[in-house]
């Protein structure tokens, strides 16, 4: 399922966070979110997600605009996965991917043996079968960031947006759950910090700088040491690999001063 951006704006009060925002991600597709800290990726992901409404513009889920989807179908067909998702419920692991079967559910339709199917492939997915009975509250927080993949992929999406999903994880985890990701059958809009991993998993990439889409294209196009410095303010190199992979490799010192900006709203 596609899912589009067109002519996106938001603001908090005179700030103007997200500006005129527009693009397209195919069905099937993997889009990678990049820029720096306050640059509007966590606000542009939650418009995405319909949890925020744009000051002006719209979101396309398919051919139709979200506003005029109810919830419930729109939770059938989205999944979305913030940066800092808590919960103060006392629950297990495996209680809190069930939560992604929610959508799905109701007085006609209650917990069935697929259900039970569903998360427990969830759960292997994300390497937390073994765990499935611990508290939430004893967990890691890798191992809650995980579980929340899990919730996502519990949910059955057509189009997966992730808000800085490694977040608390270490490498393995990190290289494992975006391969996981980008091996579904899914539409997919990530925002990312780690550069080499967009390069290395996403088949395009959006830059944000200032609230702004600023470029928008294959990671060897995008991933330039002229755009790096621009839009971070660090020395870097870039260079193929045999696959045709880019790899960045930033160089200590150099590093411009860059004017303070508004964090990031989530």
């Amino acid at each position: 399922m596609k899912l589009s951006a067109q002519n996106l704006c938001w603001s908090a009060g005179r700030l103007e966070i997200v500006r005129d925002v527009s693009f397209e991600v195919a069905s099937g597709e993997f889009l990678g979110i990049i820029g720096p800290n306050g640059s509007g990726k966590s606000t542009l992901l939650s418009m995405l997600a319909g949890i925020r409404k744009p000051l002006s513009g719209q979101v396309m889920l398919g051919d139709m605009p979200m506003r005029s989807i109810g919830s419930r179908e729109v939770a059938q067909k989205l999944a979305f996965v913030e940066q800092q998702a808590e919960t103060a419920e006392r629950i297990t692991a495996r209680q809190a991917v069930e939560l992604g079967r929610t959508p799905y559910l109701g007085p006609l339709s209650g917990w069935s043996v697929e259900d039970d199917t569903i998360v427990d492939a969830a759960l292997d997915n994300v390497d937390m079968a073994d765990k499935a009975d611990r508290q939430w509250h004893h967990l890691s927080g890798g191992e809650r960031q995980r579980l929340h993949i899990g919730r996502a992929l519990a949910q059955e999406p057509r189009v997966l947006l992730l808000d800085e999903p490694t977040n608390h994880l270490d490498i393995g985890h990190q290289i494992d759950l975006l391969d996981l990701v980008r091996r579904q059958d899914l539409t997919v809009v990530a925002a990312l910090h780690d550069l080499n991993h967009a390069a290395m998993f996403c088949d395009r990439i959006a830059i944000m700088d200032n609230g702004r889409l600023t470029a928008i294209g294959k990671p060897h196009d995008v991933l330039t040491a002229a755009t790096i410095s621009s839009v971070f303010g660090v020395d870097a190199s870039v260079s193929p690999d045999e696959d045709g992979i880019c790899h960045v490799r930033f160089r200590a010192g150099g590093r411009r001063r860059i004017s303070p900006t508004k964090d990031d709203f989530t």
